[in-house]
């Protein structure tokens, strides 16, 4: 099973998090999140990873050509589209040459039933139930994703934490994790012990991927 932990402000966070048994670190683009990162500092964390973590820019809404030239400028590895973009944007940001994760939401559209419109790397489900896109810290009931996709891989994602992620997981049959707000010691700022618990909770349940995995 893949993990990503999303939400990385910091070269120091996005090493604790490397250190870890994770396949991605999130960056968010989007610029109302408390998360946000510009494109100097989202480049400097990359070239700071290890081989073998991907760096996955998160954008809603963003144009699909500014989208590619932001995963450019910082080197990205993959990007997470989570507003209404159109179809099309994931043909050609996948035709550049990116893994694109497209989201899907229970609350709100895009839903569950409109993965057939979409052509991703992989979806991430999340109930999208506050203010925000995501990062809302809200849980939900995580059966209602199980089964849910069945065109491509399956992230869960929503109110995740290392004492909730082994039901999650055991409820939504995923094939990977993403957890940001989860642990926090604050927004924008990961908290290293939260960051362990949560991975050995889930590696207790599901193994290290296959080489690659969804990410890379």
């Amino acid at each position: 099973m893949d993990i990503k932990i999303c939400g990385i402000t910091t070269a120091a966070d996005a090493a604790a998090a490397a250190a870890l048994d994770i396949q991605a670190v999130g960056l968010v683009f989007y610029p109302k999140s408390p998360r946000w990162v510009d494109e100097d500092k989202a480049r400097r964390i990359v070239e700071s990873l290890p081989p073998g973590i991907a760096a996955v820019g998160v954008f809603v809404d963003t144009p699909a050509a500014a989208v590619l030239a932001t995963a450019r400028a910082v080197g990205l590895h993959a990007v997470q589209l989570h507003g209404s973009e159109p179809p099309e944007d994931i043909r050609r940001l996948r035709d550049a040459g990116l893994r694109v994760v497209k989201a899907l939401f229970v609350n709100r559209a895009p839903g569950l039933d409109a993965q057939t419109a979409y052509a991703p790397t992989a979806f991430l489900v999340e109930c999208a139930g506050a203010h925000r896109p995501g990062g809302n810290a809200l849980t939900w009931d995580w059966a209602r994703a199980r089964g849910a996709i069945s065109t491509a891989p399956m992230i869960l994602a929503g109110g995740l934490t290392p004492e909730n992620v082994r039901d999650a997981v055991l409820a939504a049959d995923p094939c990977g994790v993403d957890v940001s707000s989860g642990v926090e010691s604050r927004p924008g700022r990961k908290d290293p012990d939260k960051m362990h618990r949560f991975v050995e909770a889930v590696r207790r349940l599901r193994p290290h991927p296959p080489q690659g995995g969804i990410f890379l």
